[in-house]
This record gives C-alpha cells, structure tokens and sequence, in this order.
C-alpha cells in the first residue's frame, strides 16, 4: 500500500475550519537480510521492494547485478511479532563482497550517508568507469525530462508527500519512475529495476532526481554505470566533487528552459555558450 487515507481538519486563517479526507504517504521499516544475516533496515514506501533489494546490493557494491542473485523473498512470518514489519531475504548465488563501511542496521528514510561510520567508507569506486561514455544530448531533450517524470509520479499527486527518481535512454524515453518516501529507496528501486531486468551497466542512460543531488545519489548512480545525473533541485558540494572526480555529467536546477552542469559539460551539446555571470537556480 503506498498511500494511506485520514480525517483530518483543515483551518485557515480567519477562522474558517473544515474536515476533509487527506492522502498519506505510507512509510514503513523493511529489514534486508543477506543470506539469513540481518543487513540493513530503512523505512520505505512499501511496493517494489525486490528493487529496492536489488538496488541496494548493488549500489552498496555487494553484487554486481542479477546473476548474482540465487533467490529473493518475503519472510512470511516476519510480522508475527508485531505490526507491519516486513523482512526480505536475499540469498546470493555464490559469497558476496564483504559489507561496505559499517553501516547501521537502521536508515531513516533520509538520512542516507549518515548511517555510516565515515564519509570515506562510500567513496567505493564503481565498477563501471563513465568517463569515456559517448553520450551527449541537447539542452531541449534534458528540458522535457522533469514533465515526463511528473506525469509518472501517480501517488506524489495524491499525496505531496513522495521523492522520485526516473530512468531515461539517450532519446529520452522514459524507462523507469519509482517513488519513495526516500530519495535514496527512489534510486535503489529504479538502479534495482536495471539490474533485474540485466541492463547494467546503464550506460548512456540519463537519471533523474526530484529534489536535490547529494553524495549518496551520485554515488549510486555511478554504481550503475550512469553517466548523467539530472536534479530539479540543487547539487551538494560533495556531490560536485564526486561527479566531477568520476568523469560524470551532473546537471542540477532541471526547470523550464533552463538549467547548470556543473561537471562533464562535454555531454551537454549547445551551440552557443557564454560565461561571466552567477549560476542561480
């Protein structure tokens, strides 16, 4: 269930108050566990949770993509002590990599890198290298993704409440849209998605966030092999540090007609180009 209905009063200013029927994002915890290990917990919008699996293993470099998957399940009788807690269990053809960083085995849904121990123990290199991807798009292309992926987003139209993350080829088709109550589950479903479907590396594949570009998302994108990472929002610091170091293309503010990159601009073909002034979203 992704959305959950509630009374609640509205009230406005001057007095005037009504009861209505809203719309709530539904968040609860799922524990992944690796060959019967317990792993990680995060609270998820629950749907598309072998993605969120899959995506996870990969973009945390424990698998590599779906032939290294024996099999994946619902625990059926995880919730028995107690409410909705949900359980998936992973189990992997042959031994994975050992766990990176020592991660905590509770993620709010958007704390992201702060469950690990350090800053560098995410500074995993992918095992796909974007610098020498050929992919190159117009301005116009990137312009139209953010509408794409708003028309995709079924339940953050009902409820307001929902990141997403979109997955589009070198022509801008619209592949792939998760959505989650975090930004980070978005992408862990949308990179899980690939991997199940044998599409890794996604080369010449453009992603693309709602909000803000962080470290964690650059990342994970590279984990993929993605070589450009779009935001309607602004990027971190760090994240234009990683992008740049990597050899990716990170394009942030993605609104109307206009747009930054911030790094591998050579992806980005437009005839004219000035300089001079103050980015700005």
């Amino acid at each position: 269930m992704t959305a959950l209905r509630r009374r609640v009063r509205q009230l406005r200013v001057g007095g005037d108050a009504r009861w209505l029927t809203d719309e709530l994002s539904a968040e609860e915890p799922l524990e992944i566990r690796l060959d019967g290990v317990p792993l990680t917990v995060t609270m998820r919008t629950p749907g598309a949770d072998f993605d969120l699996a899959a995506g996870f293993l990969v973009t945390e470099g424990i698998i590599g993509g779906a032939d290294d998957i024996g099999a994946m399940r619902m625990c059926p009788h995880a919730a028995d002590a107690g409410g909705d807690f949900n359980v998936l269990e992973v189990r992997l053809v042959g031994p994975g990599s050992p766990v990176v960083g020592q991660r905590n085995f509770f993620m709010t849904s958007s704390c992201g890198v702060c469950g690990k121990a350090s800053i560098d123990a995410v500074r995993t290199r992918s095992r796909h290298d974007v610098r020498d991807d050929p992919l190159v798009v117009s301005p116009a292309l990137l312009a139209t993704l953010p509408d794409a992926l708003r028309e995709a987003q079924q339940v953050f139209a009902r409820t307001g409440g929902l990141h997403a993350a979109a997955l589009f080829d070198a022509g801008g088709t619209l592949l792939c849209v998760r959505e989650d109550v975090g930004r980070h589950n978005a992408f862990d479903k949308v990179i899980g998605w690939a991997a199940t479907q044998r599409r890794l590396p996604l080369r010449s594949h453009i992603i693309l966030a709602s909000g803000r570009a962080s470290f964690e998302l650059t990342q994970k994108a590279l984990m993929a092999g993605i070589p450009l990472l779009a935001a309607v929002s602004a990027p971190s610091s760090l994240a234009v540090q990683l992008a740049e170091e990597s050899g990716m293309t990170l394009v942030g503010f993605l609104r109307g007609e206009r747009m930054n990159v911030y790094t591998g601009q050579q992806r980005v073909a437009t005839a004219v180009a000035t300089g001079g002034g103050t980015a700005a979203g």
